[in-house]
């Protein structure tokens, strides 16, 4: 079994920041530490240092509105986490941003391509991790990773490299001849974030990575994931679990009821104190009536 950290040397190896791109700091729209970042209108231009921006994104169900005029740009080089409850709209802001669900209203840019105008540009410029989605089950791991890269275009001594190394980094390289149908909810987890990976993307999109994943797993996707951040990727990751967004993310936005609460850094946005309490505080809710379960005292 390969270490962690061998898994990260690995991730760096793969992906290293192109000659051309330079990484743009990790800028926040909120300004200095403990200020309020004013809201983004659906018309404000587009940042040059912006990996992922969506203006006035809405979404409607039989009428119902789940996602109401959302607005976020997310900085290049940034660990960005989206957080809130279950039913709060964080699946749905994704998938519009990443092309794989057609928005009611509002607009998408990848590294500042039009996600509906051009899907090709923006989707070659993207990795996607989609919480759900259905996948081709019945191949290998390294089936799985060998159609992904040559569909994506990709020489295929590249994709035979990049697959070698993505297996070795994710312990999965013992696994060779196991259908990805048989394998656990970490290793699941682990062969879909190589999927997303092998065609280096500088974005990645990940909808509850570390979801009913094992420490030791969770704790290899988070090296490489960090490693991605580290070499100039921009990683954004949805979780309802607040210690994880705050051990690995530079910058967090609150989402509930399909609307953005709050974003920027991760200190801009909980000011001084924990995210869990500035999650409470602005979602509300967390508290259990006295005497509402008495009879489980008896």
């Amino acid at each position: 079994m390969h270490s962690a950290d061998h898994s990260a040397a690995t991730s760096r190896d793969l992906f290293p920041t192109p000659e051309s791109e330079t990484p743009a700091p990790a800028v926040s729209q909120g300004g200095s530490a403990g200020t309020q970042a004013l809201p983004l209108g659906a018309e404000a231009p587009i940042p040059a240092d912006s990996a992922l921006s969506v203006r006035g994104l809405c979404k409607s169900y039989g009428g119902t509105e789940v996602v109401h005029d959302l607005s976020l740009d997310v900085p290049r080089g940034s660990f960005y986490g989206i957080v809130g409850p279950n039913g709060a709209g964080k699946t749905t802001t994704l998938s519009m941003a990443t092309g794989l669900l057609r928005p009611t209203d509002g607009t998408a840019h990848v590294l500042g391509i039009d996600m509906w105008a051009r899907p090709e540009q923006a989707k070659a410029q993207l990795g996607v991790l989609a919480d759900g989605l259905r996948t081709f089950d019945r191949l290998t791991g390294r089936e799985l990773l060998t159609y992904v890269g040559l569909i994506r275009g990709m020489e295929a001594r590249t994709v035979e490299e990049r697959t070698d190394s993505l297996l070795a980094a994710l312990d999965l390289a013992e696994e060779d001849g196991k259908l990805v149908v048989d394998y656990s909810a970490g290793m699941t987890k682990k062969i879909l974030l190589a999927s997303a990976l092998i065609h280096g993307p500088r974005l990645l999109v990940l909808d509850e990575p570390l979801e009913a994943v094992d420490p030791v797993s969770a704790q290899v996707i988070r090296k490489i994931l960090t490693a991605y951040v580290g070499g100039g990727g921009t990683v954004v990751l949805s979780s309802h679990v607040m210690e994880l967004v705050e051990g690995l993310c530079s910058h967090v936005a609150i989402i509930a009821r399909g609307e953005l609460l709050a974003d920027g850094t991760l200190d801009e946005v909980r000011r001084g104190g924990s995210l869990v309490q500035t999650f409470i505080d602005l979602v509300g809710g967390g508290d259990v009536a006295e005497g509402s379960l008495s009879w489980l005292e008896s």
